[in-house]
């Protein structure tokens, strides 16, 4: 299994009870989250897309109010093979629906076509430097990795999550010839634009795009490097009527800046 995770960049965890509970449990918190007026701003698309970063309210163990730990073999893997388990934020809530991708407020056509035709691929910690004239990127809260949990069952084409199979080899190649010459305390104010334009462009062309599926009790861990995004949501796509497809995110930022490009 480790060999899958450094080879291909991802790897799924089957079903097992102690994480179907935490699940079970993070569906009702969700369903709560989704439709509380104060997290309106988070539904975008025109309503096909629910960001809800920082939607739940666990605690830094990644337990839920009344609810059982945050446990299973995915986090074993995590503490046996990877490090120890941080303290977690508080989670991201992904939820989409019927239709999805519709243009984002602010959205260009460009950048629609590229989450259109390619699920809006990208790298987590990589952001657009805020205020540039042009589409310039940084490092900005690079992350130890991203561990994903079903909430509910959903068919396999209700827009699940896309990663393109061994493709963290290249963006770290390509980060690294960028950054390995600086102090990994500076890396947020170096331009790295140009270097993820063209590893992006090489996974596109070398990279096995492959969708992710998985329901609830199982769970999925996908390395920090890795480029990912969404599918569209399929023509017989399916999930529970007035909930979508539901996933929580764990991606806690790393301990220490330089294991961003030297951790497994």
């Amino acid at each position: 299994m480790l060999d899958d995770f450094l080879t291909r960049g991802w790897v799924r965890f089957a079903v097992d009870p102690a994480t179907r509970a935490w699940a079970d449990h993070a569906r009702h918190h969700s369903l709560s989250a989704i439709h509380d007026p104060q997290h309106a701003p988070w539904m975008q698309c025109q309503g096909t897309w629910f960001i809800g970063v920082d939607a739940l309210d666990n605690a830094a163990s990644g337990q839920l109010p009344g609810g059982p730990p945050l446990a299973g073999p995915a986090l074993e893997f995590i503490k046996n093979h990877i490090g120890p388990i941080p303290q977690l934020h508080k989670g991201q809530l992904s939820v989409m629906l019927p239709g999805y991708p519709k243009p984002r407020d602010g959205e260009g056509e460009a950048a629609f076509r590229y989450r259109l035709n390619r699920d809006a691929a990208h790298v987590d910690g990589v952001k657009l430097i805020p205020g540039a004239a042009t589409r310039r990127r940084n490092v900005d809260e690079p992350h130890a990795w991203v561990l994903g949990l079903p909430l509910n069952g959903a068919s396999a084409d209700a827009s699940p999550l896309v990663v393109w199979e061994g493709s963290h080899a290249i963006m770290r190649d390509a980060f690294a010839a960028v950054l390995n010459d600086h102090d990994p305390t500076t890396w947020a104010q170096i331009d790295i634009t140009d270097a993820y334009t063209s590893a992006r462009a090489k996974v596109f062309e070398t990279c096995e795009r492959v969708t992710v599926h998985a329901q609830p009790g199982e769970a999925y861990l996908m390395h920090r490097l890795a480029l990912h995004g969404v599918a569209p949501w399929g023509a017989a796509a399916s999930a529970p009527p007035g909930e979508g497809r539901m996933i929580a995110y764990f991606r806690p930022e790393v301990t220490s800046l330089a294991d961003w490009l030297t951790a497994p």
